[in-house]
């Protein structure tokens, strides 16, 4: 997103520049590429707050998949417990049934 928004940058001062340059640039036509270049500055603006919005979404699904696997290894602890339970418990009944 940044190469993007370099390269706008740096294309439309080279317009500029080749406008101005030419001695030939209307006012019309001045006005015309600063009302481009405003434009762009605009759209530079939101491309940084896109790009913030993202890095803050990341980090959010970064600390979301780490709650779900924290979640995970408590379910992987507690179902490993509940499966002991259960051996030990099968063991008794089968005690009490032999005897």
């Amino acid at each position: 997103m940044n190469t993007k928004v370099q390269t706008a940058i740096k294309g439309s001062a080279v317009a500029l520049a080749l406008i101005l340059a030419s001695g030939c640039a209307s006012q019309e036509r001045i006005q015309n590429l600063e009302t481009k270049v405003g434009l762009m500055e605009q759209d530079i603006a939101m491309a940084k707050s896109d790009a913030a919005n993202a890095a803050s979404a990341l980090q959010a699904a970064q600390a979301a998949e780490a709650a779900a696997n924290e979640a995970l290894s408590a379910a992987r602890a507690s179902q490993s417990c509940c499966d002991a339970t259960n051996e030990k418990i099968d063991r008794m009944f089968q005690r009490s049934q032999s005897k």
